[in-house]
């Protein structure tokens, strides 16, 4: 008998893994060569190439299964076949032995449990592994997730799990997980690229001999968890940035990106991005699936330039990689070549129809995508990747990270990550000016403000639109809104609301007015706040007896309880409440007796023994004994309740063991309780559900608030740390009927001009030129004398390194009048490439604008432009010297043709010995100095050429040995000596010292908030009697020491509550504070600090203060703050406060030290 063999021609989607082979070995995904796609590959065999007789066991087996694979089947085995190549633990190759790729399972119809009989389980998984072919399928099984054949493989190699049956041959693999380990199992899974179907069983009673019934309940994907039951849970979701499907395409323009988010049902388009911009955009992104067009292949310069921007990023992004072959294009009118001819347009309904991006996901045809493009004429092109790396956007080893120093370390996550693009991806001229308003109305806010509470929104739709949120997910929605509310109704705070209006319309592509979200976040917060338990009701206490064990009742209605309001359910809290009661009367009358009896019995060891025990496993309260003898107890006490007693049994009758007891009417009781609570519970997610179906028509109004909170949060902590480090403001003016403005997109068309004119950035410890307002980046004042006509220049006074702190005095600043480009030298460690990047970030975070560092020239010199500032560090230090300084003055000839503003630093010296056509390039050097009779640098920039390297000192300083270096000056004098006589001495270099400012770190305070409502009342009184001591004593104080150093203006006492869940403003940065702290207690404790916002964390972070509110007010200088700290811990006792801190009132002599007037920053 001959095997049957189905012959299959290549796939339409191919992996991309198997054209580029030699490329992608670094990704662990691909940790091995793919196999060869030979002969032999392209053939897929329905049975196994060996005689089978007839009548045989076999033959039976291969009857059941007669399934003819398809074309599209036979691709989705082979992509299976390519990644189980891969696999490497020995458990897994000999499992992959077992394997038969005849089915989309790889079952062997001839091994035990093998079969896929029609009404098998085998089958129904086939069935549902036929819906989505290219995910591992975890069934449930009893309490336990089930996979077999390929899937079980995978289960073994990337999850840890033992197969099922050990290693033996005659059975299908198979393995699985208990309930309770899925969610690791899932992350095993998803972290190794994969995604995961799962199938839940239909809970509930089942007919005699039948099969449960299943579903698909859900998928797991890279960036996308598995949320079934989550509605019913007592814990928050660990939600990760979801992953989007990423498609690249090629235009007449250059690389075209789109971006597809299934969670959020969005998708962009950027088009005209170079190749090292896509590489950029790539390396910050992880993908789920990378898909390439076939427009690709129109490229004039091949395939290379794609081995170019992908081998960089394997290894972490990519979970799946699939090549397109050529589908139907529109061509462009007009188009001259092959390459112009596809634009790519249709890419985008390519990924969503001909690529099945709906299918992969298991979406219906009906649902829509928006798009959330901003079009690329409006706003500047994004960063590259060598500038991106150069600045830190980007971590890279050895280079400062930017936002390590423009937020706190305790902003982190969706704050950070919104920082980061907008440095990636620098925003139009009106929304940069946006952001910098509202960064100035934050920073003289002197209100408390909130603590913004930050929500994924791909989390917020997930759950809402499956129906999955559970109480602790509307907690946060209802902050949410209540956050929007609470600045919309604060006079200080309603105008930065309206201006987050714009930033949130471009980061989420929705556009929403102000007023109108207002009013969504009014009915989402009464919607949810109708319905949602809240911490502290007293109204849903948990049951208890003083005979039942405690953990029986807590476990029982804690799976229920506190999560939706009594009042949606009062019948059902009476039901549970009668049942609890009727289970207390049971265990009393049956168990009680004999419990009595047992303790009155002071008989030796042997005596009967008893007691009533909790049956986790079981969920049961029984009675546990043992030695009983009802014929001794005769004529006694408990003696009609022991011969009730019959033994325990478990859900399947089966005896549990020797020594638990139970009696009919426990039993009884047991089971109503547990009717009554399942009821409960059941009307909870019910309400949940309801509650998630009614807020589906406010998604998109709550993924812009939970957006505008994160840009706020990001804001309002890049203010603060700006206020920290001295930081200020720069001026931001478009170029257009004015006459001057400062350049944002230098690579932009003419319609556009956008340019830098007689910018000056103030140093920042010159606080007079601010009137006194600390800011965030340097201040650009613009000289309007100066007409457009006269050229381009930029001034910056008191550049620093923006990782050095300047507050601490450990920055070196220099000033940077620029008129045209600058070629730059200096020694090694001079601090060349710390000039270039402060530049960079100076003119990043200044205006968020666009500067160049390209890793290619050709790429830079295309797209500069008189308006363009460019940087490069170290120009063509990577080919051979002689022909890299002619290369390296060849493009300064050109950038100054071009007339742009820029530094190239360089150690080739030789360039200036060329006969250089240059008319405005000017050089500039990174001064060095002797001291001691060595030379070293001082990182100051001066006016001249620098020809010494500092090379031998330098490698003495990194550790190379002494006679080595000494042997390399002994070559150099021999090789160079005619040549050093021949150049003239540089002029001396003088060094100007830098100003150095220090500043005390900001204090913050927070307020205590009693958690159960019952209390607010006495709280409300509590803070405001507070408040009117705090204010009496202090005042009374303050006038007293003014007038005994002669002062007649004496400042106001002006107490400031920070309510829980809010922070202080950032206007206290830098000022020294009073505060006091009222705990959930009603205990005080009295501080001050210089650093507020530190001292609030440290307090929220102790156990039970995190609702802890606060009570602050400002003084002048750190004396007067410290006096009234100890008057008010003496003085608070005797107005009956309890002080939690009163030994620290005995630690300073108060009223013996004279009156200190510190300078007030605030």
């Amino acid at each position: 008998m001959k095997a049957v063999v189905v012959s299959m021609a290549l796939p339409r989607w191919r992996p991309f893994a198997l054209l580029f082979r030699s490329h992608v070995y670094n990704c662990p995904f691909l940790a091995s060569p793919p196999p060869r796609l030979s002969s032999q590959c392209r053939q897929v065999h329905c049975f196994r190439m060996t005689k089978v007789l007839k009548g045989t066991r076999t033959t039976k087996k291969a009857r059941e299964w007669r399934r003819v694979l398809d074309e599209k089947d036979m691709s989705h085995i082979l992509w299976w076949k390519e990644r189980l190549e891969m696999c490497k633990k020995p458990s897994t190759i000999q499992l992959l032995g077992r394997l038969e790729y005849s089915n989309l399972l790889g079952l062997d119809v001839n091994l035990k449990n093998g079969s896929l009989k029609e009404g098998t389980l085998n089958w129904e998984m086939l069935q549902f592994k036929s819906k989505f072919p290219r995910e591992v399928l975890l069934c449930r099984v009893g309490d336990f997730y089930e996979a077999i054949g390929i899937d079980a493989c995978l289960l073994v190699e990337y999850a840890g799990l033992n197969p099922y049956g050990g290693l033996r041959s005659d059975s299908i693999p198979k393995a699985g997980c208990p309930v309770v380990n899925l969610q690791q199992t899932l992350d095993d899974l998803t972290r190794s690229g994969y995604s995961v179907c799962i199938v839940e069983e239909v809970q509930g009673p089942t007919q005699a001999r039948s099969r449960k019934g299943r579903f698909i309940s859900g998928h797991a994907h890279p960036g996308d968890p598995y949320v079934f039951g989550h509605v019913g849970v007592d814990r928050d979701l660990d939600f990760p940035e979801p992953m989007p499907v990423v498609g690249i395409s090629r235009s007449a323009k250059g690389y075209s990106l789109i971006s597809i988010l299934e969670t959020l049902k969005t998708f962009s388009v950027e088009d005209g991005l170079t190749e090292d911009a896509l590489v950029t955009k790539l390396r910050t992104c992880r993908c789920h699936y990378l898909f390439l067009h076939a427009s690709l292949k129109h490229n004039s310069s091949g395939l290379y330039p794609f081995l170019w921007i992908l081998t960089p990023i394997f290894g972490f992004n990519a979970a799946v990689i699939i090549l397109v072959l050529p589908v139907t294009m529109e061509p462009v009118a007009g188009g001259n070549s092959a390459r112009e001819g596809y634009c790519g347009r249709n890419a985008v309904p390519d990924i969503l129809n001909g690529l099945k991006v709906k299918e992969l996901y298991g979406l219906d045809d009906d649902v829509a995508f928006r798009s959330i493009a901003i079009p690329s004429e409006k706003k500047p092109r994004p960063l590259h990747l060598g500038t991106a790396t150069q600045i830190g956007a980007i971590p890279t080893e050895g280079i400062p990270c930017l936002l390590k120093v423009l937020l706190p370390s305790s902003c982190c996550g969706l704050p950070q990550l919104y920082v980061r693009d907008l440095l990636l991806n620098p925003p139009a001229y009106d929304i940069a000016s946006k952001i910098q308003e509202i960064c100035k109305l934050m920073i003289n806010v002197t209100c408390s403000v909130p603590e913004f509470t930050c929500v994924s929104s791909a989390k917020l739709v997930k759950l809402l639109e499956l129906r999955e949120a559970n109480h602790i997910e509307f907690s946060r929605i209802k902050n949410v809104a209540d956050e929007i509310l609470e600045l919309h109704k604060n006079a200080e705070l309603s105008e930065v609301l309206k201006l987050l209006m714009d930033p949130t319309s471009l980061a989420t592509g929705l556009i929403l007015e102000s007023e109108m979200l207002v009013s969504e976040c009014e009915w989402v917060s009464y919607r949810i706040g109708e319905l949602i338990s809240f911490d502290g009701e007293v109204d849903q206490q948990i049951s208890s007896s003083p005979f039942i064990p405690g953990e029986f009742f807590e476990d029982t209605e804690s799976t229920w309880k506190g999560r939706v309001k009594r009042k949606h359910m009062e019948d059902l809290y009476k039901e549970v409440e009668e049942a609890a009661r009727s289970l207390h009367c049971a265990v009393s009358e049956d168990f009680l007796p004999i419990i009595s009896r047992i303790r009155a019995t002071t008989a030796p060891l042997g005596s009967p023994k008893g007691e009533i025990l909790y049956a986790r496993e079981h969920e049961a309260v029984w009675f546990k004994g043992k030695r009983f003898a009802p014929s001794v107890w005769a004529g006694t006490p408990g003696e009609q309740q022991i011969k009730q007693l019959r033994p325990a049994l478990d859900s399947k009758g089966k005896k549990v063991g020797e020594e638990w007891y139970t009696t009919a009417k426990v039993e009884d009781a047991l089971m109503r309780y547990h009717e009554s609570n399942e009821k409960a519970r059941a009307k909870v997610l019910e309400l949940l559900r309801g509650l998630s179906a009614q807020l589906q028509s406010k998604i998109n109004a709550l993924v812009f608030a939970s957006m505008t909170l994160v840009i706020a949060k990001a804001l309002f902590a890049h203010v603060s740390e700006g206020r920290r480090r001295k930081w200020v403001f720069p001026t931001l003016v478009e170029f257009g009927s004015s006459e001057v403005a400062i350049e944002k997109d230098p690579c932009q068309s003419s319609t556009r001009s956008v340019r830098w004119i007689n910018t000056t950035i103030f140093p920042t410890n010159h606080r007079n030129h601010l009137n006194d307002r600390a800011n965030v980046v340097p201040r650009w004042k613009i000289d309007k004398r100066i007409p457009v006509d006269e050229g381009i220049s930029m001034e910056i006074t008191g550049l620093s390194p923006y990782w050095l702190d300047v507050a601490q005095g450990s920055a070196v600043c220099n000033t940077v009048s620029m008129q045209s480009l600058f070629l730059l030298t200096g020694p090694n460690g001079g601090g060349k490439s710390s000039l270039l990047r402060s530049v960079c970030a100076a003119a990043l975070l200044g205006i968020c604008g666009f500067m160049i560092e390209m890793s290619e020239i050709r790429s830079l010199l295309s797209a500069t432009t008189s308006r363009s500032l460019v940087l490069i560090d170290e120009i063509c230090r990577g080919t051979e010297t002689a022909k890299g300084t002619c290369i390296a003055g060849s493009i300064v000839e050109t950038l100054d043709a071009v007339g742009c503003l820029g530094i190239v630093s360089t150690h080739l010296h030789g360039i200036f010995d060329l006969p250089l056509r240059t008319k405005g390039t000017v050089c500039k050097a990174m001064s060095a100095e002797c001291v001691d009779g060595l030379t070293v640098p001082t990182w100051k920039l001066v006016d001249g050429v620098c020809r010494e390297s500092l090379a031998f000192e330098t490698a003495l300083r990194e550790g190379l040995p002494e006679n080595l270096v000494q042997r390399a000056e002994e070559l150099y004098v021999s090789s160079y000596a005619n040549e050093m006589r021949l150049k003239e001495p540089e002029p001396k270099v003088s060094i100007c010292e830098a100003h150095v400012s220090t500043a005390n770190e900001a204090h913050r305070q927070t307020s205590s908030a009693l958690s159960e409502t019952i209390l607010a009342a006495e709280t409300e009184v509590l803070k405001e009697e507070v408040k009117s001591s705090v204010t009496s004593i202090c005042q009374k104080k303050l006038i007293e020491l003014y007038k005994r150093a002669n002062l007649s203006l004496i400042p106001e006492i002006n107490c400031i509550l920070i309510a829980a869940r809010e922070q202080p403003p950032p206007s206290t940065i830098g000022a020294s504070s009073v505060y006091v702290m009222l705990r959930p207690d009603k205990k005080l404790y009295v501080g001050e600090t210089d650093d507020l916002q530190g001292r609030v964390q440290a307090h929220r972070a102790m156990e039970g203060m995190q609702n802890a509110e606060f009570l602050f007010f400002i003084v002048q200088g750190k004396s007067i703050a410290c006096q009234l700290e100890t008057l008010l811990i003496n003085q608070l006792p005797k107005r009956g406060y309890n002080l939690t801190n009163i030994a620290d009132g005995k630690h300073r002599n108060f009223g013996t030290s004279h009156l200190i007037l510190e300078p007030v920053t605030v």
